[in-house]
């Protein structure tokens, strides 16, 4: 016996049959990504075990100076922990199917027996191995092989949250900094407006009342400042831990807020629901409950076991004996047939189908609670930006006027300042609620809000071109 087959030594043969076995397997877990964010590197373990295991954690280094929407995308996208453990749980699925593709090893065995008088000693060396009478060992792959691509898919729904959830982060740190400089501006006019007050009440043209309340709005406005820097803390801190980050380095999140052009109608929206991770995710999944019922159905059927070896046989004062012992064995399947499994795994595959409609329905209805808040948002912001903000300012900028020339009393120029600078703030506090509105909705469609007309007027075409060619 030389160890070899056909030339090829054995250990040959087996690394070959490893690499048959996993060809199909490694790498192949990724599901297509959906159109947002898909241009951004992502992390990817390697699939070397030896260099997954030295591997240490993708840890970004800080940026210093402005950080703009497209670098803190690319951060997150590439050192994300969220997404990283994400993608070792793909690799771990690969290594799953790997084993489940494998079919058992043989066993090897020897026994000894002796015996007193007259004295006997038996030796058996035996081989045995299992054999499946079904294709339970293809069934078997194909659910692993399953269950590696809803690892995929949660991959990618981790990808798009994380995308989403960064873009939202940012957003309130680009609106927690204009708040912080509305602050410092209403301080600055409250200061300026206390000057005037202390003047025209030492020249005796107006009441010392009116220098105290001025002194108790500064108060205010130095308080609510103090305040929105806390704001702009909080949230460098969290858009740092996006990608892992635990000491913001970056001077400010560079960006404005702007409510652009006209936004998709809802069915346009809607239409883009299959672009879902955890929508899409059901079709893979249904393959694998199915993929299940053949694999307990495969179960029902018992398998083989078949071994051999060599016998020998010494008794005292004559010579060995030796031979070969040949023997199979197979259950008989009288009671237990897997019928608990084959139940459950086709019960499973029906509560799957049920399953698969709440989550559309769920999505759905998130979208629809999405864009209500962005149109709503959206037009908002449009009124309080077009008419409601430069009507309160030119209401501003008379009162301060008149009150200086001593034609209004310091409680209109309070009002005034109030009005304006509340319609300021619930300016910008519209932009951001659209701004997130949007982030949500592309992380519930894949895609950019912009381009969902664009999308579904392509489909809207390809369908009816499909249909004149029937």
């Amino acid at each position: 016996m030389t160890g070899k087959i056909a030339g090829w030594p054995l250990p040959c043969m087996a690394v070959l049959l490893l690499a048959g076995c996993t060809a199909d397997i490694v790498d192949r877990g990724w599901q297509p990504m959906r159109p947002l964010g898909k241009e951004l590197a992502t992390f990817r373990p390697s699939p070397d075990p030896k260099a997954a295991a030295a591997a240490q954690p993708a840890i970004a280094v800080e940026p210093d100076g402005p950080l703009t929407l497209r670098q803190a995308l690319a951060l997150a996208m590439l050192h994300s922990p969220d997404l990283a453990g994400a993608s070792w749980e793909v690799r771990a699925a690969e290594a799953r199917a790997i084993r489940a593709s494998l079919p058992p090893n043989p066993e090897i065995g020897l026994d000894l027996e002796s015996v007193a008088s007259p004295r006997v000693i038996e030796t058996v060396l035996s081989l045995g191995q299992v054999i499946f009478l079904s294709d339970k060992l293809t069934r078997q792959k194909q659910v692993a092989m399953l269950d590696r691509d809803m690892s995929g898919w949660d991959w990618e729904a981790s990808r798009i949250r994380i995308y989403s959830n960064t873009t939202k982060v940012f957003v309130a740190l680009v609106a927690a900094q204009q708040r912080l400089s509305l602050a410092e501006e209403i301080v600055a006019i409250s200061r300026r407006l206390l000057d005037v007050t202390a003047e025209r009440v030492r020249s005796g043209k107006a009441s010392p009342l009116e220098e105290m309340k001025a002194k108790v709005e500064l108060s205010t406005v130095r308080a609510d400042l103090e305040q929105a820097r806390q704001a702009v803390l909080a949230a460098r801190q969290r858009l740092a831990a996006t990608w892992g980050g635990t000491t913001p380095r970056f001077d400010k999140a560079e960006g404005r807020l702007e409510s652009g052009g006209p936004i998709p109608t809802a069915d346009q929206v809607f239409g883009l629901v299959e672009q879902n991770p955890e929508v899409a995710r059901w079709a893979t999944e249904m393959q694998r409950r199915e993929a299940v019922v053949s694999l307990e159905r495969r179960k029902a059927i018992p398998d083989l076991l078949i071994g051999g070896g060599f016998k020998r046989e010494k008794a005292d004062g004559e010579a060995a004996a030796r031979g070969f012992t040949l023997g199979a064995s197979i259950p008989i399947p009288i009671f237990d047939r897997n019928q608990g499994g084959i139940k459950e795994s086709r019960y499973n595959a029906a509560k799957g189908r049920e399953e698969q409609r709440a989550t559309k329905a769920r999505v759905l209805a998130e979208i629809a609670d999405a864009y209500q808040t962005m149109a709503s948002a959206h037009a908002r912001s449009s009124i309080l930006g077009r008419e409601v903000v430069p009507e309160a300012q030119k209401a501003f900028d008379a009162a301060s006027a008149g009150y200086n020339e001593g034609k209004f009393a310091y409680l209109d120029v309070l009002d005034a300042q109030r009005t304006v600078f509340d319609a300021r703030v619930q300016h910008l506090e519209a932009l951001a609620d659209y701004l997130s509105a949007v982030a949500d909705i592309e992380g519930l469609v894949g895609q950019r809000v912009e381009s969902a007309t664009v999308t579904n007027a392509t489909t809207q075409e390809a369908t009816t071109r499909a249909s004149q060619e029937k």
